[in-house]
């Protein structure tokens, strides 16, 4: 019986992980964010205030290989529209 149940569970596959590419930054109102580098987008979590919305910006992946600083974090979070359910 316990087999039964493990084998109906979902699995996640590791390949939607992102690279581990991961970075925190202030925005300009002093909030935490992460920023994690997938292969083609950039998701923003913001880490000191849950009531915001996660975003994500599709960039360049050539550009994910340079460093980054804040102000381009920044500026790619600004830019970057929320995450929410699609309807």
């Amino acid at each position: 019986m316990g087999r039964e149940r493990m084998s109906r569970l979902p699995t996640r596959s590791s390949t939607n992980r992102p690279s581990g590419n991961e970075r925190v930054f202030a925005d300009s109102a002093g909030r935490l964010w992460s920023a994690t580098d997938t292969a083609s987008a950039v998701i923003f979590t913001c880490i000191s205030d849950a009531r915001q919305s996660g975003r994500a910006l599709a960039v360049d992946h050539a550009m994910l290989e340079e460093e980054i600083g804040d102000e381009t974090l920044r500026a790619w979070l600004g830019a970057a529209p929320k995450i929410g359910t699609l309807s």
